[in-house]
């Protein structure tokens, strides 16, 4: 599917400018992968990005609120009418101008993969309250909704990116995951956080596109690699003592065919003051302690690397930055295993 340490992005980069962004990705990773520009407005943040068409769903572009309010039950009709199209259900250029100028700039080019991201359901319903404080995941009619809404979001996508890519992968952007039994988020059943991702990562598989899990902490990643995805991208800088827990899965992933995804470049903070050496001797040192219960060769030979997340909250320097050392770190890793 993929060559050893291929490289791609999350999703987010901090400029304003799309055409920028675009052609940082294309100079960067060995998957591009449209940009979202959280900076360039409200609507392009990772909730608001894929929030058209979702029935009762309200959006204060001056006050950056989303919420949602039951009222006209038509909005519900018209929603089922529009997801049974085929075409899924577009996300138009005010909400990802950074997914329009790339269809541009490479709409004459041909891509051996390309990478599209939707936010993943347990985060899309966890993220929105009704007017009374409840969200939306607690609404189980809704909850489906959304479902049905971010599947429609990836269909969307695959169909496009088709155009001008042999594979699409499409990530699955969860970093919910992170907080689950937190005491904010007491009631969300892991049974019921397990058939949402698994069902969305099903029906993005039908759809024909290759399909990741993306969560920048820690997490259940026993319910990740059993949501039977294509890719399970992880934070190693900063969050790697969480996933080797669970070396067992991590086994059974790869020889069943998995990838794991490292983000091995971190966007944080950190990023003032790290420099390559320091990213290697951390994602060294990691290896060497997955490598204690599996075969570093196997590992190596099934895995990708990506930043830790997406750095739409840093400096475009830092973003370059943290490109820069992307590139170091596979390179080295190459030179060292291939």
């Amino acid at each position: 599917m993929f060559s050893m340490f291929t490289t791609t992005g999350i999703g987010s980069l901090p400029h304003i400018e799309p055409s920028e962004a675009c052609k940082l990705i294309l100079e960067s990773v060995d998957i591009p992968f449209w940009p979202q520009l959280p900076k360039a407005g409200f609507r392009q943040s990772m909730i608001a990005q894929y929030s058209e068409d979702m029935p009762f769903l309200r959006l204060d572009v001056a006050r950056e609120r989303v919420w949602f309010e039951r009222e006209d039950e038509g909005e519900l009709s018209r929603f089922y009418e529009k997801f049974i199209m085929p075409i899924g259900s577009p996300i138009s250029s005010e909400f990802a101008n950074g997914f329009y100028e790339m269809e541009n700039m490479v709409s004459q080019r041909r891509f051996s993969c390309f990478k599209g991201h939707v936010t993943g359901p347990l985060t899309f319903t966890l993220d929105i309250k009704e007017s009374n404080g409840r969200f939306l995941y607690f609404d189980e009619e809704l909850r489906e909704v959304a479902l049905m809404l971010l599947e429609a979001k990836a269909r969307w996508q695959i169909e496009r990116l088709r155009a001008f890519a042999d594979n699409v992968v499409i990530f699955i952007d969860e970093p919910m995951l992170s907080a689950l039994g937190s005491s904010v988020y007491l009631g969300v059943s892991q049974e019921e956080t397990g058939r949402l991702l698994a069902s969305m990562i099903e029906r993005i598989k039908n759809a024909g596109a290759i399909v990741g899990i993306h969560c920048c902490g820690k997490a259940d990643w026993e319910l990740v690699f059993d949501s039977k995805p294509d890719i399970v991208n992880f934070d190693s800088y900063s969050y790697f003592n969480t996933i080797v827990l669970y070396h067992e899965k991590i086994r059974d992933f790869i020889e069943g065919g998995g990838w794991l995804s490292w983000g091995s470049v971190p966007t944080g903070q950190e990023i003032k003051n790290e420099d390559f050496s320091g990213v290697w001797k951390i994602f060294m040192d990691n290896l060497d302690s997955l490598g204690r219960y599996i075969d570093i060769k196997t590992v190596v030979q099934r895995s990708m690397l990506t930043p830790s997340c997406g750095t739409g909250g840093l400096t475009v320097e830092e973003a370059k930055k943290v490109f820069a050392i992307l590139k170091q770190l596979k390179s080295a890793l190459v030179d060292k295993f291939c």
